[in-house]
């Protein structure tokens, strides 16, 4: 009687994107990782929309509650097992939106506690790398566990086009990249939550 291999563990994946412009190709990063895990056993991935988010401000939290948009969000992450974020680099950082979000969970229960997380990026010579940096030093405080290897910067502008006129990803090398940072994820998730248990 053979032994049936135990099936891994589904890791559920909470996806966020600094940039709120539909056909970002930082977004068009998420949209092929979507794809992507659909072949990889054990992986879920939902992107969750930090749009409708308001700025962050006490004012806002009542008796210990938050607006219905921040309630939301905040559930999403805290039902996730791990984050992979999308980070776009603005002036050297982290977008606004993303470092609102990212706020906004931290509140009170500081809902990305001890979560594993990964980062993907793309844009210019250096692909977003310096938003990265500056994120993971964020995650530090936040107690955000990032995979260190392997790393994903793209330089969107150099040939041949790694996007199309919509931000989708076309570009196969990337794609191979993305699935082993997926697996790297999933991989972390798992042990971060056996040590737990």
């Amino acid at each position: 009687m053979s032994a049936v291999a135990a099936a891994p563990p589904v890791i559920k994946v909470a996806a966020l994107c600094g940039s709120l412009r539909k056909a970002s190709y930082n977004h068009g990063l998420l949209r092929a990782a979507m794809e992507i895990s659909k072949s990889i056993n054990g992986l879920e991935i939902e992107y969750v929309d930090i749009s409708p988010l308001p700025f962050l401000n006490t004012d806002l939290e009542v008796n210990g509650t938050y607006p219905p948009a921040v309630e939301a969000f905040r559930k999403k992450i805290l039902a996730a097992d791990s984050i992979l974020f999308a980070s776009p680099e603005y002036n050297y950082s982290v977008t606004g939106p993303l470092k609102n979000a990212i706020d906004w969970a931290s509140r009170p229960p500081n809902v990305w506690d001890a979560k594993a997380a990964a980062i993907v990026s793309t844009g210019g010579s250096f692909g977003g790398g310096r938003s990265q940096y500056h994120l993971r030093q964020i995650g530090v405080y936040l107690n955000l566990h990032f995979i260190n290897k392997p790393e994903f910067f793209l330089n969107a502008f150099q040939p041949p086009a790694k996007f199309d006129s919509d931000g989708n990803l076309i570009d196969e090398q990337a794609k191979e990249k993305l699935k082993e940072i997926l697996l790297s994820l999933h991989a972390f998730t798992v042990v971060l939550q056996g040590k737990r248990e």
